[in-house]
């Protein structure tokens, strides 16, 4: 962050804790962006592979990676 480079947290653990959540607000204040790793049931996922190709489309979006996992989200 220092650099100036992007930052994404994708925390996977849940339930979050207090402490969890006070640690991902101070990360978000610091201009990392979190991602969890939960993701949209809307693709109509037909396996576990597809909810993983479903969130590191999310990330390389994210990164201005080019992916042909998912289009790219346009909210």
């Amino acid at each position: 962050m220092k650099e100036k480079r992007k930052l994404i947290v994708v925390p996977r653990e849940t339930p979050f804790s207090t402490i969890h959540l006070e640690n991902l607000l101070r990360l978000d204040r610091a201009g990392a962006l979190v991602m969890p790793a939960s993701p949209g049931f809307y693709s109509h996922p037909e396996s576990v592979d597809d909810l993983v190709d479903f969130m590191v489309a999310r990330i390389l979006d994210h990164l201005d990676i080019e992916q042909d996992l998912f289009e790219p989200y346009k909210p």
